[in-house]
């Protein structure tokens, strides 16, 4: 069973908004330690983009989203979000979920693809005018 359904990529033009979802599915999101996103461009690494622990409330993002990025969660619909605005020609990748075994987010940003339990199957972004 896929652990989580994610959409809402897509293509947008620079300055425009998108909010990636990540359904959970067979397990209960709000038990897990933290959630996060990630990203992997073309010829890239995946990096951590933000982390947010349902422990103690810690978030962290990258520094080139930060203020335009936001992760939530919503128990009811056991859903994770990306709320991403103000996307530029630098954001586009595909972006992954997933949940994290850390109780706090302090410190985990260069480290969270070392502690995922379920990964998403990726969701593309393509920023283009």
């Amino acid at each position: 069973q896929v652990p989580f359904v994610e959409s809402g990529g897509g293509l947008v033009q620079p300055g425009g908004s998108l909010r990636l979802s990540c359904a959970a599915s067979g397990f209960t999101l709000e038990n897990s330690y933290s959630i996060g996103w990630f990203r992997q461009a073309p010829g890239k690494e995946r990096e951590g983009v933000s982390c947010l622990s349902l422990r103690d409330g810690s978030t962290e993002s990258e520094d080139s989203v930060k203020g335009r990025f936001t992760i939530s969660r919503d128990n009811a619909k056991n859903t994770m979000f990306l709320q991403m605005n103000s996307l530029k020609p630098e954001d586009p990748a595909v972006y992954y979920c997933a949940t994290l075994f850390a109780r706090s987010c302090n410190g985990m940003l260069a480290h969270m693809g070392r502690v995922v339990d379920y990964w998403g199957q990726g969701t593309q972004v393509t920023v283009s005018s």
